[in-house]
């Protein structure tokens, strides 16, 4: 079995002592408990886009649907290119893009409708 590196320091020397595990070269000390929520939190931090690449902010997207915009008579026509995004980690509505489109102005757009440009 393979010991995590340290969160603290990230060395390579982690060894277990009962429940927990240590490092000899920062003496930080943690459960494997904390390493698996460490990593999941990682892991749903990532944003992809609709084919499933990873997104960043200043990426530049394109839309793959026509989206209808609240409180417009208009739409967001497909392949519409939407620069320098901004991505929105805590978003509880899904809409985790902030961004400007040339049109429309400043919007939220979900990452399920756009690709990487």
């Amino acid at each position: 079995m393979s010991l995590p590196n340290c969160p603290a320091c990230d060395e390579n020397y982690t060894y277990e002592d009962g429940a927990l595990l240590v490092c000899p070269m920062c003496t930080h000390e943690w459960t494997a408990a904390e390493t698996d929520v460490a990593q999941t939190d990682e892991q749903e931090s990532v944003i992809h886009d609709a084919v499933g690449n990873e997104l960043q902010d200043g990426d530049a997207v394109t839309v793959i649907k026509d989206l209808k915009v609240k409180g417009s008579s208009s739409s967001i026509k497909v392949g519409t290119k939407v620069k320098s995004i901004r991505l929105l980690h805590d978003a509880s509505d899904g809409h985790d893009i902030d961004c400007k489109v040339d049109g429309f102005g400043p919007m939220k757009l979900k990452s399920s409708f756009v690709k990487k440009a």
